[in-house]
């Protein structure tokens, strides 16, 4: 006996099978969990910031910090809610499995 197998008193440990899936929070059906509404809204958030940084440093357009802040907050406030609502909406569609 070789000192990497196990001795024959221990009883392995139980592996997942490959057709149940991991539960995850944003896992639906085993299938890839879509996207954050969340993590989409801060993603545009930091491209808008940095194409209007570009824009001011190339002179294009001079731009009030004040005005570009209210307006992306306003943008963020507003794409966090249609998303949030469209994600709810999404979620009562599905049919129910039963289980609590």
């Amino acid at each position: 006996m070789s000192s990497y197998e196990p001795a024959p008193d221990t009883v392995p440990q139980a592996k997942a099978s490959p057709a149940e899936p991991a539960h995850s929070t944003g896992a639906r059906h085993g299938g890839p969990s879509p996207a954050r509404v969340g993590t989409v809204v801060w993603g545009l958030i930091i491209l808008a910031l940095a194409a209007l940084i570009i824009i001011g440093q190339l002179g294009i357009v001079a731009l009030n910090g004040t005005y570009v802040l209210i307006g992306l907050m306003i943008g963020a406030g507003a794409a966090l809610v249609v998303g949030g609502l469209l994600s709810a909406r999404g979620r009562d569609k599905q049919s129910t499995t039963g289980k609590s």
